[in-house]
Parts: structure tokens; sequence; C-alpha cells
């Protein structure tokens, strides 16, 4: 079954029009599901400027009914993703405010982190809201919060989550494999693994310096020592030590 957005049996006069081109201002003819156009003139690509590729930008299908998505709109399908995520993070815990903020928190500094390194940032941040998603299940089972029990309950949370949001199965197995170790580095880690971690434990830090603040020369040590990225490291010193 054809989208019907994409059916030209629902077309009305305005399915084709034309565009000026942004580089040399010549007309551009579009029709309405066009993806994109190259201008005749100066061959510069346009994306279709009346099609804001709302539905493409979460529907699974996108790609057969639009044909190859340009990178702007898979930039938009990861926004829209990691949109979701957090408002399905919120709704998941209702009223527990403090772990709702927490997890903003850890998303804020990992996007922070993520763009100073080589990684995913649509897997960081998804990751970031998710992380702790288990923990409910785990005060419910176990009447603890410990991270030994949080690994068990938090990915089977997390695919359910991410399967209904028709996330990438590649994506939701990853951030499900990270949410299942997040306290416990392995050996060998990925980067984003590595972004997460650091984002976690500055969010962490933070929390315990309002509680109960320790010495600058203490945070110094965790700071040199506990960090597993560089810009992670300098986050925390900025955050923690105002540095």
């Amino acid at each position: 079954m054809q989208c019907p957005g994409q059916d030209s049996r629902y077309w009305d006069a305005n399915a084709v029009f034309e565009a000026t081109c942004p580089k040399c201002g010549s007309s551009v003819e579009f029709f309405k599901d066009d993806v994109s156009r190259k201008c005749g003139t100066c061959g510069t690509k346009m994306l279709n400027p009346n099609n804001d590729f709302g539905c493409a930008s979460y529907c699974p299908y996108a790609a057969q009914c639009l044909g190859s998505l340009p990178p702007e709109l898979l930039a938009k399908k990861q926004e829209l993703l990691k949109e979701r995520v957090a408002v399905e993070m919120k709704r998941y815990f209702g009223d527990d405010f403090r772990r709702i903020g927490h997890a903003g928190r850890v998303a804020r500094h990992a996007k922070d982190i993520a763009a100073r390194e080589e990684c995913n940032p649509a897997v960081v941040e998804i990751t970031a809201y998710l992380h702790d998603i288990g923990i409910k299940e785990s005060e419910r089972k176990y009447n603890s919060s410990s991270p030994k029990y949080q690994h068990i309950e938090g990915p089977p949370v997390a695919r359910d989550i991410l399967t209904g949001l028709g996330a990438p199965q590649p994506l939701i197995d990853e951030v499900c494999d990270i949410i299942g170790h997040h306290h416990v580095p392995r050996p060998e880690e990925t980067m984003n693994f590595k972004v997460l971690y650091d984002a976690d434990l500055i969010t962490n830090l933070e929390e315990k310096q309002k509680d109960m603040a320790s010495p600058p020369d203490h945070l110094h040590k965790i700071i040199d020592r506990s960090f597993l990225t560089r810009a992670g490291a300098a986050l925390a010193a900025k955050v923690l030590l105002k540095a």
C-alpha cells in the first residue's frame, strides 16, 4: 500500500511547484513527492522546501517510500528518535523526578562529551536517557537498586521502549549491551560506552557534591584516575572544579 501523501491520486494543484536555488537564484521545478532535485543551472542539490519529512523522520519504511534518504533527513531521524526516547523515559518514571532529572543531566553531559570524541551521538544520548531504566524493576523484584540488578532488568525495559519506537535493531542491541554493564567497564570498551560512563560519573559526582562536598584535592584524584575519555575528564574539571 502506497503512503497517501505520496500517491498522486490525492494531489492537488500545488503538487507541482517551483523553488529558487539558494546558490544561483534559478527556478527549480519540484513535484510534491521529490525528496531533492539538482538545480539545472549550477548543479546545487536542493531538498524539497515544501516537505517537512515529518512521518519519514520516524517511519521505519521511509527509505522504501522516499528512496535513499539524504543525510539531512537521516540526522533528523536520529534527533527525533532521541527526543521520543526522552519522552518515553519520563513517562516510564512518572513522578520520579529525581531519576528523570538524573537521566536528563547524564544526557546533557553525554552530548557535550560526544561532541569532542569519535562516537555515535545517537547511541550515546539514547543510552544516557535509558541507562538507569532498570531501577524500577530492580526495586520491585529485589527491593534494591544495586547495579547488578539494574544490569539485569534494564536491557529488557530499554528494548521494549526502543522496539516500540521503531529504532534500528543494531542501535537497540548496542544500547541494551551498554545498559547491561554500564557501571562496570570491560577490559576493552567502545567509545560509545566510555562517553556514557564518563557522563554518568560526572552526574553522580555532581549529586554527591550537593549532598556532601568533597575537597578539591580529592576531586582532582578522581578526575585523574577514573575517567575513560579526555573530554570527560575535562568536562568533569569544568563542572566540579569550575576549571
